[in-house]
Formats: C-alpha cells, structure tokens, sequence
C-alpha cells in the first residue's frame, strides 16, 4: 500500500490531502495518468513529484510501502 499526497489545487479536486492507494511497480508517470484519469486532475505534466521527500522522475518506479507526493507549480510575487 502507498500513500499518495496532494497538494495545492490538485488536492481540491480530490477532495482529501491524501490516498492509500496500490502503486507499487508502477511508474510516477503511470500513476499520474491514472489519478488524472480518475479526478480529473488538470496538468498532470506540470507536477513535481517526490517519492519518500526525493524529486523523482516520471520513469522512477514505485516500490511498496513507498510514500508519494504530487505538487504543482506555484507562482508568487
């Protein structure tokens, strides 16, 4: 079981801070385009992810047990 965080505008359109989910094998960008698909979360290329607090790619796999965070660009002045 993973835990997946969101942040910002993404976690209004979930409606929770975060999920449990089953991500273990895939790939930071397979499971982008599944939550994508499921909340109809805009911009999913635009996010950073960090898997366990470390920025990870979209070819990084995801391993069990494994904590991940998807946050998107912020703008400011």
């Amino acid at each position: 079981m993973n835990k997946v965080l969101f942040f910002a505008h993404l976690r209004d359109s979930v409606g929770e801070e975060f999920l449990s989910l089953e991500a273990a094998g895939k790939t930071v960008l397979e499971l982008k385009t599944e939550l994508a698909a499921t909340y109809d979360l805009p911009r999913m290329d635009t996010v950073m992810t960090a898997i366990n607090e470390e920025f990870a790619s979209n070819e990084e796999v995801i391993g069990e047990g494994d904590e991940i965070a998807f946050i998107p660009p912020v703008s400011g002045g």
